[in-house]
């Protein structure tokens, strides 16, 4: 299983670039997941319901089942759990689109827009494949995409990652 990491500053257009990049790559014959991540705190439960008595109570995971969605709510002791151990918990696809956190060592695009007002995250990132957006180009020679031109970035990532 393939992943790919796409990683830019807040407001740069992650979740807008993926969204659009899943029904392309879907065409594309590819089945695609997601991890998102987050730096706010995290909680699905609502306190009193039987879930969140459950974790208390001290299960060490627990999942919420209803009709055909089902979500797995586990908890980690001193840490972020680690991208690689998040990937080997999913169902086998063709590629998994991670958001947000860096993305480890996992091949990169970086969404960058001069609207944010700062500056790119990944100048000089080994594992920085290309970045899409508008802000001014640095000299790292990676690709270069607009933010509108999914079809040519879907390309790339089945290209670059051997997806065909």
């Amino acid at each position: 299983m393939k992943a790919l990491a796409v990683v830019g500053r807040s407001g740069s257009g992650k979740t807008t670039l993926i969204t659009r990049l899943i029904p392309e790559l879907a065409r594309r014959g590819l089945r695609v997941s997601t991890v998102k991540h987050t730096h706010h705190d995290l909680d699905l439960d609502t306190p009193g319901k039987d879930t969140f008595r459950h974790r208390r109570a001290g299960a060490a995971e627990v999942v919420l089942a209803a009709g055909r969605r089902w979500v797995l709510m586990a908890e980690t002791p001193d840490e972020p759990p680690d991208p690689a151990a998040l990937l080997a918990r999913l169902a086998p696809v063709d590629l998994v689109l991670v958001e947000g956190a860096g993305g480890g060592s996992l091949p990169r695009i970086e969404v960058a827009r001069a609207a944010t007002g700062r500056p790119r995250r990944a100048v000089g990132d080994p594992h920085l494949l290309a970045v899409a957006g508008d802000a001014p180009p640095d000299e790292d020679g990676v690709a270069r995409f607009g933010l509108d031109d999914v079809p040519a970035i879907a390309a790339f990532i089945v290209d670059r990652l051997d997806l065909e």
